[in-house]
């Protein structure tokens, strides 16, 4: 598994210090992405938190899951948060170290106050400390919140004094991309207020069996309840590897209502499926995203292939990056009339710009929103198996189209049978027989659509060429 190093550095290390009007959380901040371009400590937010211990308790519920492997637990992996400023929000996101569980902390404009939010995304810093202070906040303290250096720290220190390393596997990237893609086709399944979804979520287990997996259950949202159901009946949502919610414990007094979001369920799926679940808080909300199993990470899903391997996705990718501007819900219909682009076009665009971690998606407001993650993620597409494998078999001639039918070569001199149903390819390697479908194209269904757009532009060029000299 390919991995770097991951350098992060900060003026000094984040605080919970007291003060006459409160107490003052200082959050510092790593070298980010805003409007003006790369800054080494960008300022976000000065001012005050409206729920102070509701805002404390999700902060350290997305650190614990950036600290966690809910797969193989016994190996450590922690990466500090990312922080984004949208304007009108701040949004706390963290992935677990097994690449399963996406969290984010959308602290909301009724959650701040006396301050404006600035625009950019980076790293901050959440050390062991201030995790103990911030589990001693009271329901009444007054909190004062910094996101980024003090203007007096930025003048007089010469450089940064807190510097981490942490390992940053190309899995980890793709699994990040891959978990906003999945998230963007999941819809409102159920909606419990704030009694049944406290009853609910600690009626979980705490950890599984066989290492910390305990499989997938299934719920069925039965009027303001979840029944709990032994298979995948229509309606049915997803709770894969139940355990790994033990991080919205941290939350659950403060609870409003709880939101589980997923795909549609028909009743002929077998297979577990991903799916989010959103607590509701006063100002704020906590969202977990969880893969389809404790040791299957976003990063094999194969969610993003598609729009990864066409020229077309990546051109429009450049265009709506320069349209981007830190907002915080993203109008594909806004976007396409500033691009010229149709609808469809976009989406795959938001698609591609998400595996290099410039759009999160929003699965309470159903909308994608802007975001730089501040690693290499432009390494989620270069690094990929099959795309690699995809293009490997383009560039050596091993693809033959024949109408709806089509063949493709291994290095092994095996031939795949590529087979096109309604625009669904389906293909006769062990890889279509072992997940059909259900986790992205395999490279031998990548190189045939890779192909196909290849003939279909030369054809087009030809048409104009042989226009033009008429």
């Amino acid at each position: 598994m390919t991995r770097s190093l991951q350098a992060v550095a900060y003026c000094r290390p984040s605080v919970l210090e007291s003060a006459p009007d409160g107490q003052r959380l200082g959050l510092e901040t790593s070298r980010g992405t805003t409007p003006s371009g790369v800054e080494d400590h960008p300022r976000f937010f000065t001012g005050f938190l409206t729920s102070p211990q509701v805002a404390s308790a999700g902060l350290l519920a997305v650190a614990d899951v950036a600290a966690a492997r809910y797969y193989q637990p016994q190996l450590r992996a922690s990466l500090d948060p990312v922080v984004t400023g949208n304007g009108d929000r701040l949004r706390f996101e963290s992935f677990s170290g097994c690449c399963g569980v996406h969290a984010r902390l959308d602290v909301l404009g009724p959650g701040l106050d006396g301050g404006e939010v600035g625009h950019g995304t980076t790293n901050v810093d959440v050390n062991n400390p201030l995790r103990e202070a911030l589990s001693r906040i009271g329901a009444d303290d007054p909190l004062h919140l910094r996101v980024g250096p003090e203007e007096l720290t930025v003048t007089t220190l010469d450089g940064p004094v807190v510097e981490k390393k942490v390992p940053l596997p190309d899995r980890w990237l793709r699994g990040f991309a891959e978990a906003q893609v999945i998230a963007a086709g999941f819809d409102l399944r159920a909606e419990l207020p704030a009694a049944e979804a406290v009853r609910f979520l600690r009626s979980l287990p705490r950890s599984g069996s066989r290492g910390g997996r305990s499989g997938a259950r299934w719920a069925v949202p039965a009027g303001r309840v979840l029944r709990p159901t032994t298979r995948p009946v229509p309606r049915a949502v997803c709770l894969p590897g139940p355990e790994r919610l033990a991080a919205l414990q941290r939350v659950l007094r403060h609870a409003t209502a709880l939101r589980v979001y997923g795909p549609a369920v028909t009743g002929a799926a077998t297979e577990a499926t991903a799916s989010a679940w959103e607590v509701v808080l006063p100002g704020m909300r906590l969202t977990l995203t969880l893969s389809p199993d404790a040791s299957r990470g976003f990063s094999g899903e194969g969610g993003v292939l598609d729009a990864l391997a066409t020229d077309e996705a990546a051109e429009d990718a450049e265009l709506i990056a320069v349209l981007l501007a830190w907002e915080p819900r993203v109008d594909v219909a806004d976007l396409a009339a500033a691009s010229g682009l149709t609808p469809e076009r976009v989406r795959a665009a938001l698609v591609r710009l998400g595996t290099s971690g410039r759009v999160g998606y929003d699965t309470a407001e159903a909308a994608y929103f802007h975001r730089e993650l501040p690693y290499d993620a432009g390494r989620a597409e270069r690094h990929n198996p099959r795309l690699r494998a995809a293009r490997a078999l383009v560039a050596a001639g091993a693809v033959g189209l024949d109408g709806a039918l089509a063949t493709v070569t291994a290095e092994d001199g095996h031939v795949h049978r590529v087979r096109d149903e309604a625009g669904t390819l389906s293909c006769s390697c062990l890889w279509w027989a072992k997940y059909r479908g259900g986790r992205g194209p395999c490279s031998h269904a990548l190189a045939v659509r890779m192909a196909r757009r290849g003939a279909a532009a030369v054809e087009r060029g030809g048409m104009r060429v042989g226009g033009g000299a008429r």
